[in-house]
């Protein structure tokens, strides 16, 4: 298992790290994001639609139509599990159709059925540092996860403007400073 952990000090930072996540994607792709209301989940997302191609502007939380699908470089499906009070409305909503091999899945309040979601996924937790700064933490639950995580970390590291503060773990992957 891959980890990385990063301290973001702005919005624009989360939007930034958003973009390098999308310009790493290549399809197949599931995005696990969980952290509390205001966390930056949708701010991600929208960085995520970036990075593909799609409009800053077109990007919004699909909180009461639970999902939203952009067309930019790849198919991008915001998905927001919070309003869902049992994993078997996932079901009547076509989750599972949702993961292709040809679109990505950016999946909001992730962490309330986990069972509902594949093995291989890569899971970003969003926290409140301070008022102005987070935490995210990285962990890639597989390999093809695994490979995007490597993927977004590379991108970093050849950004000077947006240089993560740390590093990746597990199975002998470098620091990114």
């Amino acid at each position: 298992m891959d980890c990385l952990d990063l301290i973001l000090s702005s919005r624009a930072d989360t939007d930034l790290l958003g973009q390098a996540i999308g310009q790493a994607l290549k399809g197949g792709e599931v995005l696990a994001l969980i952290g509390d209301l205001g966390a930056g989940k949708t701010t991600l997302v929208r960085g995520i639609a970036v990075g593909l191609g799609v409009p800053a502007r077109s990007v919004s939380s699909p909180t009461f139509v639970l999902a939203h699908e952009y067309q930019g470089r790849l198919p991008l499906t915001h998905i927001d599990l919070y309003r869902l009070t049992d994993g078997r409305e996932t079901d009547s909503m076509g989750l599972a159709e949702l993961f292709t091999d040809h679109s990505v899945a950016a999946i909001e309040w992730a962490d309330r059925f986990p069972a509902c979601l594949p093995e291989d996924l890569l899971e970003i937790r969003l926290a409140h540092r301070s008022p102005s700064t987070r935490n995210v933490s990285f962990r890639a639950l597989g390999p093809e996860s695994s490979a995007l995580l490597t993927r977004i970390a590379e991108l970093l590291r050849k950004r000077t403007s947006h240089r993560p503060r740390g590093k990746i773990t597990g199975q002998g992957k470098a620091s990114t400073r």
